[in-house]
């Protein structure tokens, strides 16, 4: 079997098995091409010298030590299956080293960032309804504020909120099941206003016949069916500019982080957000830890009886 054909095996396993979305794939694959052509398309027989000398080789080509522990741990991946299918006897990054890499605070937004943001949809799908709500105005600022308000409520990652099922909010009930990464469900909750919101955007899909029997929540004329992520960023980054907030610190992964930090602020437990994000491992989730810190340090400072 040559590597290429171990390459798509491996890859047919961790969509089947492993249920990789398409953008995990995507990843394995170009790191994996990358180490098989810097080794001359032998990355199946490679030993633990030959990765050794690639991830040198892309630290020299400027790659963030980052990257590099990515591209090692899709090796690592790749290895592992090849020694589970009788491919290998051995797994050459056993003794390699992952590089040492910083972990940098999540980008966030102040609170009352996220409510200018929040206002400024909202009062822009109320003007386009007061205009007359005929045109394709009012049901783009519908679903803009929808989808703002349910990113916020909920902590979605961006992937789970624009491919969320029509049910959703067909239910309007507090909570709902969502199917992330790995196909692991977990429950989410759904704010009063995002209930709110939602439940004019249904009304405004309802009137749009091409949209009438999608599956879909946020249906859209594309491949998958659905609004892409990518749509959204760009109508999110145009929505901050709009609100007065800087553009460039706006996506729906800063909201993400918005909202398990203000949860943290306000007094939430860490297990408890690492359920609602959707984090397998409780370490993900501690990267919001100087919340934490900020916090603890405030309720010594104002509680305890020597403080200053």
């Amino acid at each position: 079997m040559t590597t290429t054909a171990r390459l798509e095996a491996f890859l047919e396993m961790m969509s089947a098995e492993r249920g990789a979305s398409d953008n995990t794939l995507a990843a394995y694959r170009r790191d994996l091409e990358d180490a098989s052509a810097f080794l001359g398309g032998r990355l199946a027989q490679a030993d633990a010298g030959d990765v050794r000398a690639f991830l040198d080789d892309i630290s020299r080509r400027g790659f963030a030590p980052a990257s590099q522990a990515r591209k090692l741990s899709s090796l690592r991946q790749f290895f592992r299956f090849l020694y589970a299918e009788g491919l290998r006897t051995d797994d050459p990054t056993g003794t390699v080293d992952a590089p040492r890499k910083e972990r940098p605070l999540p980008k966030t937004m102040r609170e009352d960032a996220v409510t200018r943001l929040i206002a400024r949809a909202e009062a822009e799908k109320r003007e386009a309804r007061d205009q007359g709500g005929d045109g394709p105005a009012y049901p783009a600022a519908c679903r803009l504020h929808a989808l703002v308000e349910t990113l916020y409520a909920t902590g979605l990652r961006v992937s789970e909120l624009v491919a969320l099922p029509l049910a959703v909010a067909l239910r309007d009930e507090r909570f709902f099941v969502v199917r992330g990464k790995g196909a692991k469900e977990r429950m989410v909750p759904l704010s009063r206003a995002a209930r709110a919101a939602l439940k004019e955007w249904l009304a405004a899909r309802a009137r749009q016949p091409a949209w009438k029997e999608s599956p879909f929540l946020f249906p859209a004329a594309s491949d998958s069916g659905h609004l892409p992520r990518q749509v959204f960023a760009r109508e999110l980054k145009a929505l901050a500019g709009r609100a007065g907030v800087p553009a460039a610190r706006v996506s729906p992964h800063v909201l993400r982080h918005a909202f398990a930090s203000h949860l943290l602020q306000n007094g939430a437990d860490l297990r408890a957000v690492q359920q609602l994000l959707g984090h397998s491992d409780i370490s993900t989730t501690q990267i919001y830890t100087h919340v934490l810190e900020n916090r603890l340090a405030e309720l010594v400072s104002r509680h305890h009886p020597l403080a200053d």
